[in-house]
């Protein structure tokens, strides 16, 4: 009866060595895509749960604010080109003069004044001129990295506005687990520990490794949260997935 105690008693020991906690799956690469100008979207090239690459264009819109914002700059550079020629020809006829001592030499300073201006203002409107066009490129919202898109928030039509999230995108090669663990129990985890595992719905069972330790404890529940690393070829693991880890 006392070697019955003895194993039962050894065998909830060796239970309350290990702890199990329910996690997700999650992309610890996830970003928020959005346009840099305003403008109506002419196509989206994606839709949700699709895999993409990087440099894959996700969207455009419209490029009418800088055509709008090119033809000014056009205009502004043709108008100083304009001048600048008029004061060119004025400044070489009031040189002849001066030497004829037909004008005062400070006309002649004054109208080399205005050319050197000019001239500044042309490069200013050609660099502006050359910033617009450079624009263009990003009227196509390209993919920033490979991953899959988990939420699609803008269709044809609709306006994108700068710093409004239309696209989210996760990263499948930098998946990890996110699990909650009680206060008490921080004395069993730190940085580094290997701790098992799984993730049923898919059947992967493998080694991880805790990589983080959030340090706010939520006041509610006087939990905290750890990122668990992992590694597994399995590609039908995505964001969102049920996982448990246990630590020994």
């Amino acid at each position: 009866m006392k070697k019955l105690l003895l194993l039962l008693a050894l065998g909830v020991s060796l239970m309350a060595e290990s702890l199990t906690l329910s996690g997700s799956v999650i992309s610890d690469n996830q970003k928020m895509i959005t346009s840099r100008f305003m403008g109506f979207v002419t196509h989206v090239n994606t839709s949700e749960g699709e895999k993409v690459k990087k440099g894959q264009i996700l969207y455009s819109i419209d490029s009418r604010e800088i055509d709008s914002a090119k033809r000014q700059a056009e205009l502004s550079l043709q108008m100083y080109e304009n001048q600048y020629t008029n004061v060119k020809l004025n400044l070489e006829r009031y040189k002849r003069l001066f030497q004829k001592d037909m004008v005062a030499k400070y006309e002649v300073e004054n109208m080399e004044l205005a050319a050197k201006n000019l001239q500044d203002m042309i490069n200013i409107a050609k660099a502006r001129l050359q910033e617009v066009q450079n624009q263009y490129k990003y009227l196509h919202v390209k993919a920033p990295n490979d991953g899959v898109i988990v939420a699609k928030n803008i269709k044809v039509g609709e306006m994108a506005m700068p710093g409004m999230p239309a696209i989210v995108l996760s990263d499948l090669s930098d998946l990890k687990i996110s699990a909650e663990i009680a206060e008490s129990n921080l004395k069993l985890i730190h940085h580094g520990k290997k701790i098992n595992v799984e993730i049923p719905s898919v059947g992967v069972k493998t080694i991880g490794t805790i990589t983080a330790i959030i340090p706010n404890s939520n006041p509610m529940t006087h939990t905290f949260k750890i990122k668990v690393s992992f590694k597994t070829r399995n590609k039908s693991v995505y964001p969102g997935m049920y996982a448990t880890v246990t630590i020994n």
